[in-house]
């Protein structure tokens, strides 16, 4: 479980494939504090810590975890979202993440404004998710608000410490994002598709 509140950067040193898994080495301040069988958030993906060296940490992302996020589109010298998972007893600053993707975006539109951006997103809806007007939404493991929310798009707006401390700002017209839907909207969502 996890907040959506990014802790730091990291930067992807090396790549191996294996089979159908890709294993990433990930750089960061972070790498020296975590222990193997650890979960942390990789772009919002929750992988678990599988080796340590001093500054590094390595996680396999598999199949699965390959298609419905943009792992697969990390090369060496990427920048990852980190956050460790959350501790029950501390504040939940952003909203209840659980590092499961449920599918990517693609950005839309970028637009600096005057001491903030606004990013748009495009999402396939058939699978039944939804977004809605001041709800939370998880992108790249960001814990973000939406401001502005269609059946298959929807909007954010990012303050500067957001954006200069998170890899939104390499996130252009074009590129894939990782998107989380809210949990309880999720259920809403699948409850209502009952009646």
């Amino acid at each position: 479980m996890f907040t959506g509140i990014i802790e730091t950067l990291g930067e992807i040193e090396s790549i191996r494939e294996e089979g159908t898994n890709l294993h990433f080495v990930v750089q960061s301040e972070l790498s020296n504090e975590l222990k193997i069988d650890q979960s942390v958030s990789h772009n919002g993906v929750c992988l678990t810590v599988i080796a340590l060296t001093e500054n590094t940490h390595t996680v396999t992302a598999i199949q699965e975890t390959l298609e419905k996020s943009n792992l697969d589109d990390l090369k060496v010298g990427s920048k990852v979202n980190l956050e460790r998972c959350m501790q029950m007893n501390g504040r939940l600053d952003g909203h209840i993440v659980q590092g499961h993707v449920d599918q990517t975006a693609v950005c839309v539109k970028r637009e600096e404004l005057d001491g903030s951006w606004e990013y748009r997103f495009k999402y396939d809806s058939k699978n039944g998710n939804v977004t809605v007007e001041k709800g939370s939404v998880c992108v790249n493991g960001i814990s973000l608000t939406v401001v502005g929310s269609a059946d298959d798009e929807f909007s954010v707006f990012i303050i500067p410490y957001t954006f200069d401390h998170t890899n939104l700002h390499q996130v252009n017209v074009g590129d894939a994002v990782n998107i989380e839907f809210d949990i309880i909207g999720k259920y809403v969502a699948r409850l209502v598709g009952r009646s």
